[in-house]
C-alpha cells in the first residue's frame, strides 16, 4: 500500500464522516463539492473535509481507493457512500440522514 493509501486509509477509518472534495468545507472550489458540504452542514453532521486540490497524489490517490471516478466523496464510518448525485439523492429521500443515525452520528434535530 503507498503512503498515499495508507493517509487515505487512516483517515477514511478514523474519522466517522470523512469528504475528500475540491477546496474546503470553508471555501469548496467546485459546484459539486459545494452542493455536499451544504447538504453535510443542513444535516448538522461533524465531518472532516480533505481538499484533493491541494496534492495530485491524493486527487488520483482517492479516485483508486474507491474505485470511483469523481470527486467529492464522501465516507461514513469507514465506507463509501458516493459522490454528489447520490448523496443529494439520499438527502431529499431521508436516507443518508438514517444512514448516519444508524451509524450513531448525531444529526441536526436529534439528541446527540
Amino acid at each position: 500500500m503507498s503512503a498515499i493509501e495508507q493517509f487515505i486509509d487512516n483517515e477514511v477509518k478514523s474519522n466517522d464522516v470523512v469528504l475528500f472534495m475540491k477546496g474546503t468545507p470553508d471555501f469548496p472550489q467546485c459546484g459539486f463539492s459545494g452542493k455536499v458540504v451544504q447538504i453535510l452542514d443542513y444535516v448538522g453532521v461533524d465531518y472532516k473535509g480533505h481538499n484533493v486540490l491541494a496534492s495530485a497524489d491524493l486527487r488520483q490517490g482517492i479516485k483508486d481507493y474507491s474505485n470511483w471516478p469523481t470527486v467529492p466523496q464522501l465516507y461514513v464510518k469507514g465506507e463509501f457512500v458516493g459522490g454528489c448525485d447520490i448523496i443529494t439523492e439520499m438527502f431529499q429521500a431521508g436516507e443518508l440522514q438514517q444512514l448516519l443515525t444508524e451509524n450513531g452520528i448525531a444529526v441536526k434535530g436529534e439528541a446527540a
